[in-house]
């Protein structure tokens, strides 16, 4: 059955056969599955079995009319019909048709041989059904033409048979997996390997810290978290990793606090913190994707004393609600929740609890965030003092506020100045407006050690501040050995946008690095150790640490390096690793905008690709005609 090229008189594609085998078709499909068993079905069955007969030889008399070299084409489509029909037949010998005619079904007599024509007929009526569809597309391309382009049409022909036979392996596979009750989850998946804050907590430890890991053996979940702890253990001798089972160490686990297997301890003299997981891998996935996350967090537990970190009320600072009805700023209830990962105890202070008095005793750590009334005399020196005395402060303010705090700030060396920061070169876009310009974005970070984690990535990580202002250093005021280092700096495109209107004007503003964070040390003469120093960290904008911001990543590390520098604990800052999936947030716009291009701008490349790619073959491949025989001449 060659396909060649071959001249024609005129080449005029019938669909007539091709109609009867489709109508034929599904004549028997509704004489088998809609209609009632009866006259009716039997009548429009045999209706639609004579259409197949009906159809192929049609197809097989058009053959025998065309001339030799164009009778390929009908001879492929006559092919296919009777492949189809074949795969009728078969379906007929596995039908109750047998049992009318044997009083025994096929699967009575041959359960293996009718198991295999279940499967075989299918699979004959998709190759000698989906490529005629393809064969009669390519021929309604050459109607009229005094040329049949028999690669054309093998082409057809081997698409719709590799697309055919794609489908039944398809099929088959799922078949034979749902029989056998085989799954696989081809998603992402990876148990969060040990960060590097993890690494760090584990080197510096000086007492023992046992991980209990109650899992019954051969389990997925535990080999996984097994992988986890062994590669931990090997940064210190003083953690030790042991295995339970439950059901075998039952007065092991009642010692610890265990009710059942699944779950992790991690003990260091009386002080125990759990971690629960599912024993299916399937299920513990979500939560091994954080295992390194809850990990970090519960040895902190377990070596680190109970701190208390203060956050000022009274001021209308931004808290974990609104601090009023018209109050519309995002909240910090993901910073409050650092903190207590971090082994603080968030409390409020205010003048209600002594603020105006003193600081408590107890106090870590004090921040103050977004106020907008003014601190009291009173309220202001005793943080002053508080800094006198070892203190340490976490200050973020924003330019709409209009709080400065001089007097707090001035023993700093600081000087906070609540202008809106611009820039046009780089900002993150939200409204597509120019008041986008006041988002401003920033890489450029100093080596100090409450921003080493941001430092590593640069540009990968990048802080997102809106509306901030600046800081300055300030001599005056400053009593003491007072080291101030700035290590956050805007881009040197920002301008500070004195008049609000989000243009740069060169007469009025300038455009410059300024200075958006700063980490303040200050002790005595006397004073030689780190612990003996004050510290404090200031932030010009405090949007940059609310809760809708800190999704970020540089948000996040400049919020979490600060607060560990604060509490002394910067040995421990570095990454930690998280395998969660992050969420791909759109705009209104950008989604309107993928939406259209999905249903509208993609199918359009796809199909002018096509066109042209079909000009370019065809102009190709189509020899010279021959003009003399295409006007008859002898």
């Amino acid at each position: 059955m060659a396909l060649t090229t071959s001249s024609s008189a005129g080449f005029r594609p019938d669909r007539l056969p091709t109609g009867l085998y489709v109508v034929g078709l599904m004549g028997i499909f509704f004489g088998q599955r809609i209609l009632e068993v009866g006259r009716p079905s039997t009548v429009v069955t045999g209706v639609g079995a004579l259409l197949l007969l009906a159809a192929i030889a049609a197809r097989l008399v058009r053959a025998k009319t065309r001339p030799e070299n164009d009778r390929g084409p009908e001879r492929v489509l006559a092919g296919l019909y009777a492949l189809g029909t074949v795969a009728v037949l078969l379906y007929f010998i596995n039908s109750d048709l047998t049992f009318s005619l044997t009083g025994r079904t096929l699967e009575q007599r041959a359960p293996r041989l009718s198991g295999i024509l279940s499967a075989l007929f299918p699979a004959l009526m998709l190759a000698g059904t989906l490529p005629v569809m393809f064969v009669e597309m390519a021929l309604s391309t050459m109607a009229r033409s005094p040329l049949v382009d028999g690669k054309r049409v093998r082409a057809a022909l081997l698409s719709g048979l590799g697309i055919s036979f794609a489908l039944v392996f398809t099929f088959a596979i799922s078949y034979v997996a749902s029989e056998r009750d085989v799954k696989a989850d081809l998603s992402y998946f990876r148990t969060a390997r040990a960060g590097e804050s993890t690494h760090k907590i584990v080197q510096a430890l000086d007492k023992p810290v046992e991980i209990h890991l109650f899992f019954p053996p051969a389990n997925e979940v535990r080999e996984e978290v097994d992988s986890y702890f062994s590669e931990i253990s090997r940064d210190s001798k003083f953690l030790k990793v042991s295995h339970y089972d439950f059901a075998l160490h039952p007065a092991r686990a009642r010692e610890l606090g265990v009710s059942g297997n699944g779950i992790i301890v991690i003990a260091r003299d009386a002080l125990r913190e759990q971690i629960p997981l599912p024993l299916q891998l399937e299920a513990a996935r979500s939560a091994l994707k954080v295992l390194d996350q809850d990990v970090n967090r519960r040895l902190l537990g377990v070596t680190r004393k109970a701190r208390i970190a203060y956050f000022t009320q009274g001021h209308e600072e931004r808290g974990s609600d609104a601090a009023s009805d018209t109050d519309r700023r995002d909240t910090i209830r993901v910073l409050r929740s650092l903190l207590t990962d971090q082994g603080f105890e968030p409390r409020e202070l205010g003048l209600a609890q002594g603020l105006g008095t003193d600081v408590p005793a107890d106090a870590t750590l004090v921040l103050i965030i977004g106020p907008r009334k003014p601190l009291s005399t009173e309220e202001s020196a005793a943080l002053v003092r508080y800094i006198d005395r070892k203190g340490r402060l976490f200050i973020a303010l924003d330019p709409e506020g209009g709080q400065s705090l001089p007097d707090l700030l001035a023993p700093l060396s600081l000087k906070y100045t609540p202008v809106t920061l611009a820039n046009d070169k780089f900002f993150g876009r939200r409204t597509y407006q120019n008041a986008d310009r006041i988002n401003i974005l920033t890489s450029s970070y100093s080596s100090h050690a409450s921003v080493s984690t941001l430092s590593k990535p640069g540009t990968r990580a990048a802080l997102i501040l809106v509306g901030a202002g600046y800081l300055e250093k300030s001599e005056k005021g400053a009593v003491g050995i007072v080291n101030v280092d700035f290590t956050v700096h805007a881009e040197g495109s920002t301008w500070n946008d004195v008049n609000g209107n989000f243009e740069h004007d060169p007469t009025t503003e300038i455009r410059n690095a300024y200075e958006l964070a700063a980490a303040v040390s200050k002790r005595n003469a006397s004073a030689l150790m780190p612990e003996d120093e004050a510290r404090a960290v200031v932030l010009a904008d405090s949007d940059a640490i609310t809760d809708q911001l800190m999704a970020y990543a540089g948000n996040h590390y400049l919020a979490l390096d600060a607060v560990r520098w604060l509490g002394g604990e910067e040995r421990i800052s570095g990454a930690i690793s998280n395998e969660e999936d992050v969420p791909v947030a759109h705009t209104r716009k950008q989604d309107l905008a993928w939406f259209y291009s999905s249903i509208l701008l993609a199918p359009a490349a796809i199909v002018g690709a096509g066109f042209f790619m079909t000009r370019r073959r065809r102009k190709r491949k189509t020899p010279p005609q021959d003009t003399t025989a295409a006007r008859g001449s002898p």
